[in-house]
């Protein structure tokens, strides 16, 4: 009989720690040993992380989190998370149950094509450049390929090419694009040793210069989308409507469609983070993506059905790898995707685009209902009570006090430790 494991999980939150680490070790089958790197402080040794990057003088912590009830495509995930806000993990947790009530969420993913540019200029004819570059397509794919015989092995390689002409004030500029099928990376070695490789050649067959050959964090041939439908039963015909509101002042709006979209990069980048992923490429290209019409826009629509359910549906770059960099170095990183149990990029792509989707309906319902600050401000009260020196179980008398007396500040959270504390 095979056990099914369902991350609808009441009261989470309300468990103690060794209770949720002992559910996660339960749902995602991790060893004893994998379960104390976890719980252990300073997972990542100061060795280690000086081979990760320069000039180390230490390691830096964030807090790890589990976000639970998330039904993606039919299968149930619990979601590791790395992040400083409060409320976020929670949120997303939050959302994820009610978008149970309509089947969950739905994703989908293109190719994992990601771009790398070649730019030349110095040509005296940009239209011949570029003819001359595209009638030897063949013998470029080549060249990029032999560099990297083991992603082609796989299935991945250089795709094929554009060429692209700008103008700029200096004079024309003759783009090449590079399109590489990265598989399960996230790609930024493997394309820009291909675009490195390939320059001198079509420096050759142009008589142009080749200056930056690199890869662009504009993915948009590495698209995830998601859908979800949110039955009006479930959260009220009032909540369905404000909510298309707060949707339609971001797409009218690109001061609020910034902070729309910090909502969804919320959920993302915490992912990013916990599966040693570049959450500055994710961001990047994220924000990219949402000016392409030539104004900044939300990255993701609500609207209503025919039933009056709320529809959700977000659609964004995530050029995101299970393997190289931070992913297969960083200890937690490689814990963070067995947790998952995902088998591709593109699985790990999908989930970051469902969160995202979630994180944003939070805020959104928030927003639409008793305002961001409620919720927010009851768990950054133990921010305020930790700040203000309050330790084990004063932490929580502290927050409590401040959020009856809606008073969150450190003057405050002060006063109500130094009155606890003069009552023992």
């Amino acid at each position: 009989m095979i056990l099914v494991k369902s991350s609808r999980v009441p009261g989470f939150y309300k468990m103690s720690i060794s209770e949720r680490l002992q559910f996660v070790k339960d749902f995602a089958d991790l060893t004893d040993d994998e379960v104390a790197l976890i719980s252990k402080c300073g997972r990542l040794s100061v060795d280690l992380a000086d081979k990760m990057i320069e000039n180390v003088i230490g390691t830096f912590e964030l807090p790890f989190g589990i976000a639970v009830n998330f039904l993606i495509n039919g299968r149930d995930y619990i979601i590791p998370m790395v992040i400083e806000e409060p409320s976020v993990v929670a949120a997303a947790s939050n959302a994820a149950r009610i978008m149970r009530d309509g089947g969950g969420i739905f994703t989908s993913s293109t190719q994992p094509i990601m771009i790398g540019q070649i730019q030349l200029v110095n040509v005296v004819s940009p239209y011949k450049a570029m003819f001359q570059i595209l009638s030897r397509k063949d013998e470029i794919l080549k060249l990029a390929n032999e560099k990297d015989p083991i992603l082609v092995g796989l299935g991945g390689g250089a795709k094929d090419l554009e060429v692209r002409i700008i103008q700029s004030p200096i004079g024309p500029m003759v783009i090449v694009h590079l399109l590489v099928d990265v598989r399960d990376a996230m790609g930024a070695n493997a394309v820009n040793t291909m675009a490195e490789a390939v320059a001198p050649y079509i420096e050759k067959i142009t008589g142009g210069k080749v200056y930056l050959r690199i890869i662009s964090n504009l993915a948009d041939r590495r698209i995830v989308r998601a859908y979800c439908r949110i039955p009006k039963d479930v959260i009220g015909e009032d909540l369905v409507e404000g909510i298309i509101y707060a949707y339609h002042f971001a797409a009218s709006d690109p001061y609020r469609a910034a902070t729309h979209n910090k909502g969804i990069m919320n959920g993302i980048v915490a992912v990013a983070l916990a599966t040693g992923n570049d959450t500055r490429a994710l961001e990047a290209g994220a924000h990219a993506y949402a000016c392409r019409s030539g104004i900044y826009k939300p990255l993701s629509v609500w609207e209503m059905d025919e039933n009056g359910d709320l529809i959700g549906w977000l659609e964004m770059p995530m050029a995101v790898g299970i393997v190289g960099g931070a992913t297969r170095s960083n200890p937690l990183a490689k814990i963070s995707l067995k947790i998952l149990g995902v088998k591709s990029a593109s699985e790990l792509a999908e989930i970051m685009g469902a969160v995202g989707l979630a994180q944003n309906f939070a805020a959104l319902r928030a927003l639409a209902s008793e305002g961001i600050q409620r919720g927010h401000m009851k768990l950054h009260a133990r921010n305020i009570a930790i700040m203000a020196g309050a330790v084990g179980d004063e932490i929580d008398k502290v927050a409590s006090e401040m959020v009856r007396l809606q008073t969150i500040r450190i003057d405050k959270a002060k006063e109500i430790l130094m009155n606890l504390r003069s009552r023992k």
